[in-house]
């Protein structure tokens, strides 16, 4: 009985924590998001801690009648599950004990996923929880393409390629052949094109190469990330600036942000400054420098696909981008694309293109509801 109860889904950020139910189907019944920290708009919405947060949004539920007792089980988002937690997790013990260990891999998410995790336990303790990790969906990779040439001490530390945005394109590889209505394209390239930005090389649904490495600072230009950057300039960053303000500079101050002056790809867009136009041109430039490793990794490809904030809403970012695949035969739709529309090439294309929603919160609540049933 306990897997037909509705799933209480938890991403967990610094400063905020959004949340949705889904019942067994499963379909969303709820969601929505509570502020955390001091200051900002919304004041009512906002409170001091996750422990705050998360008692808000049981009060919240329980008054539209989806009160603890109602709830099967809950589950979280966790960015970094490291080499270890590679498929979706009961929480114990010892499993809180491994995504703590992961707590240097990712510094600024996994103690903010914990918070949420512990709170939630003292204020629900009998409540079943779950997580699923960030990492997991690359842990396909083949083993070349997660070591990075350096001494084994340094890939026992950790120091290897883990990618992100896996809760992303798990949930884009189930929704395709639903939007679709054919097989999943053997040979997928996945394109997360957000404030975060990543590609995924997908062939037969697993992953064998992503732009994401250690962190999710590499790869692609970023809304305020600066992507893939050469270690010696880094180092020259350090000697400059010290390491925790060239750390800073390329997470916080680069990206969109410092060649357009703005992280927003809406207001480049609208800009027709010569930053504004040159912003979008490095940001399209990259994904399709990148696509190049990404489709070499597979051997060629079948279809692409476009999820995330830009990818599912930019229509003249898709349009620079599948004019840059012609060559590999991807004829584009350009009405359908204008639209918006889920399909976005024409019948005779030797590739296919789509758009596909980012459902990461789905995928948790499948993961969630797949393990209370296996129980």
């Amino acid at each position: 009985m306990a897997g037909r109860g509705p799933v209480l889904v938890i991403n967990a950020g610094s400063s905020s924590v959004k949340y949705a139910v889904f019942d067994a189907g499963p379909a969303e019944l709820a969601s929505g998001m509570v502020e955390v920290g001091a200051g900002g708009a919304a004041q009512q919405r906002r409170v001091k801690d996750h422990a705050r947060a998360l008692g808000l949004i049981l009060d919240e539920l329980a008054a539209r009648g989806l009160s603890l007792p109602v709830l099967a089980a809950a589950a979280h988002r966790v960015v970094h599950g490291g080499t270890r937690l590679t498929a979706p997790r009961r929480i114990t013990p010892g499993v809180l004990e491994e995504i703590r260990a992961c707590i240097p891999l990712a510094p600024l998410h996994n103690p903010n996923n914990l918070a949420a995790i512990e709170a939630l336990a003292g204020l629900a303790p009998d409540l079943p929880q779950f997580a699923s990790f960030d990492t997991a969906f690359h842990a396909t990779n083949p083993e070349v393409a997660r070591r990075y040439p350096l001494p084994d001490r340094e890939d026992a530390a950790g120091i290897r390629r883990y990618g992100f945005h896996g809760l992303s394109y798990a949930g884009l590889v189930q929704q395709l052949p639903e939007i679709s209505r054919s097989p999943l394209p053997r040979r997928l390239l996945a394109m997360h094109l957000g404030n975060g930005a990543s590609l995924c090389a997908i062939v037969e649904g697993r992953s064998v190469a992503t732009t994401m490495g250690y962190s999710p600072l590499d790869g692609l230009t970023m809304g305020t990330r600066a992507g893939s950057i050469d270690g010696n300039a880094v180092l020259r960053m350090v000697a400059r600036h010290g390491a925790a303000r060239t750390g800073q500079i390329l997470n916080h101050e680069s990206g969109l942000l410092a060649l357009g002056g703005s992280a927003d790809m809406r207001e480049l867009a609208a800009s027709d400054s010569p930053r504004a136009v040159f912003a979008i041109e490095h940001f399209c430039h990259w994904a399709l420098h990148h696509a190049g490793a990404m489709i070499m990794a597979m051997g060629g490809l079948d279809a692409v696909a476009f999820t995330g904030g830009i990818g599912e809403n930019d229509a003249a970012v898709r349009r620079r981008i599948m004019a840059g695949l012609e060559w590999l035969g991807l004829a584009a739709d350009g009405r359908a694309n204008a639209q918006g529309r889920a399909r976005l090439h024409v019948e005779e294309s030797k590739v296919e293109a789509w758009i596909v929603p980012a459902r990461e919160e789905l995928v948790i609540a499948r993961d969630a509801l797949a393990l209370l049933n296996r129980a």
